[in-house]
């Protein structure tokens, strides 16, 4: 354990210039005491690294210091080809570089260790789109990523759901993130973070212009930030509804993760039917009305009287339409 430790400092030593105790300790979750012990350890094993008291001080190996590791165990070999994404590879224009990158690994591999990561690409496949929709045409996604990679601002015309629906403006991209088969860029705008959906932007211009990304700016951070927020901002009313044995089976199916967890936790007991109530959260009429009649006779809306009526005038308009000779 305490071997494997010592390999990961290096390795984090190497791949950044300098670490304090205390990041090397978050990094790989352990005290900081046990980090100062590591470092003697390595120190008197023969590991040129020193440390620099001080607010900008911290741990750092001699310049040129590399180590070469050859012992990856089973778990670690098999788990090589299960970090590549070769479609997003693909979509970023560097599906022949990650291909040839493999090809290196491989070759530097033992031989043990080798079939143990072709097996795993050989059973494993990702394949990020939804089911019954195509992957989306993502026209400017090596720009962005290009962009992106070299700090430098773009100017987009983006179509958007709210009003004015096309819209011009210039952004410093932070990042991208690939999210259920949709791309979506994050950058900086009117002193503000926002996403854009790569697959809106109908015109794009990478510029000469160049920005300064946040130091303290963490990609993977914000975004899980931003789904937390994401259904609250869009879900501004509630419903509510009764609901059959039935419909309580299938509503898992049907309406989406933050809607069925509602519906659990403000379930009723059964009445004498075996029917319940339950309170949901609204994104729209239309769109919650959509899901609903998803369930048929096997749920009923009792609130608000808005959503109900809609639903009334939505039947009579069916029942008309069917009664046509």
């Amino acid at each position: 354990m305490r071997a494997s430790r010592l390999v990961s400092i290096l390795l984090l030593l190497q791949t950044r210039e300098r670490m304090t105790a205390q990041e090397i300790a978050g990094a790989l979750e352990v005290s900081v005491r046990t980090v100062y012990r590591d470092m003697e350890a390595l120190s008197a094993a023969g590991v040129p690294l020193y440390g620099e008291p001080g607010h900008d001080g911290g741990y750092r190996l001699l310049g040129g210091f590399r180590t070469r590791l050859t012992g990856l165990t089973a778990g670690e070999a098999e788990s090589l080809f299960l970090t590549g994404l070769p479609r997003a590879a693909a979509d970023l224009g560097l599906g022949a570089v990650v291909t040839a990158a493999q090809l290196k690994l491989m070759a530097a591999l033992p031989t043990e260790s080798r079939d143990r990561a072709r097996r795993i690409a050989e059973r494993f496949h990702l394949d990020t789109p939804a089911w019954y929709r195509d992957a989306e045409d993502v026209l400017y996604l090596t720009a962005v990523a290009e962009a992106v990679w070299n700090d430098r601002a773009v100017w987009i015309r983006y179509l958007r759901w709210a009003e004015p629906h096309e819209i011009t403006r210039t952004v410093r991209p932070y990042g991208l993130v690939l999210k259920a088969g949709h791309w979506y860029l994050v950058a900086g705008a009117d002193r503000r973070i926002r996403t854009y959906r790569i697959a809106r932007i109908i015109d794009l211009r990478v510029l000469d212009e160049r920005f300064d990304r946040p130091a303290d700016f963490d990609l993977a951070a914000h975004w899980r930030a931003y789904l937390e927020h994401f259904d609250a901002r869009r879900h501004q009313d509630i419903a509510t509804l009764r609901l059959s044995p039935g419909a309580v089976d299938r509503l898992p199916h049907i309406m989406e993760p933050a809607v069925v967890r509602a519906a659990r936790r403000t379930a009723s007991p059964p009445d004498a039917d075996g029917w319940i109530r339950v309170t949901i959260p609204v994104e729209s009429h239309d769109q919650t009305l959509g899901e609903i009649l998803k369930l048929g006779a096997d749920a009923e809306i009792l609130a608000p009287a808005e959503l109900r009526d809609h639903l009334i005038r939505t039947l009579d308009s069916l029942r008309q339409l069917y009664a046509r000779p």
